[in-house]
């Protein structure tokens, strides 16, 4: 079994279940998914730029990802309908809890410079954000087979009802957040 699971299950809803005074297990938020994205704008030109993320993406993930497309054309970005303009996975389960652990006890104490991430990247939902500017942070990725340093977004997806409550659940699982001043 996954250790985030595990601390989820065993430090993480009894936490809140007292911070919150639920009276239903039900009723204790929880994480829906993990949706990690990479946009392509590049792919425009280099059509190769779309292989390496899903590459990425896959070592990255454990799982393939499948290409976003664009909805509508944008002149102004030559941009036509149907080209692809990136790629993302949805992870759910057990890879979604392996890939948190990888994220918060790996990945992010590997950025540089880092001092915490910002607690205001929620949606008003209970949903997260995060951007990560390049994918040498996961050690699955070998800075040797690269063509590009490429961003990417990771949403966490939440049963919560509001943003405080998100923020609590994610903090007990280890998330970083900075210490605002």
């Amino acid at each position: 079994m996954n250790k985030m699971l595990d601390k989820y299950q065993n430090q993480v809803v009894p936490a809140l279940k007292k911070a919150f005074n639920y009276k239903n297990v039900m009723q204790i938020p929880r994480i829906e998914k993990v949706v990690v994205n990479i946009g392509l704008g590049e792919a425009l030109e280099n059509a190769k730029a779309v292989d390496f993320a899903v590459t990425d993406l896959t070592a990255i993930a454990g799982q393939k990802p499948i290409q976003t497309k664009a909805k509508k054309s944008i002149a102004n970005f030559k941009l036509r309908e149907g080209r692809v303009i990136g790629t993302k996975v949805t992870l759910r389960g057990s890879r979604m809890w392996a890939f948190m652990d990888r994220l918060v006890n790996v990945a992010l104490p590997r950025v540089r410079d880092f001092r915490g991430i910002s607690a205001n990247s929620f949606d008003g939902r209970g949903n997260y954000t995060l951007g990560l500017k390049d994918q040498l942070v996961f050690p699955e990725i070998e800075y040797d087979k690269i063509d590009k340093l490429r961003g990417m977004e990771v949403t966490i997806v939440t049963t919560a009802d509001n943003d405080d409550q998100a923020r609590a659940m994610l903090q007990l699982l280890g998330m970083p957040f900075k210490k605002e001043a």
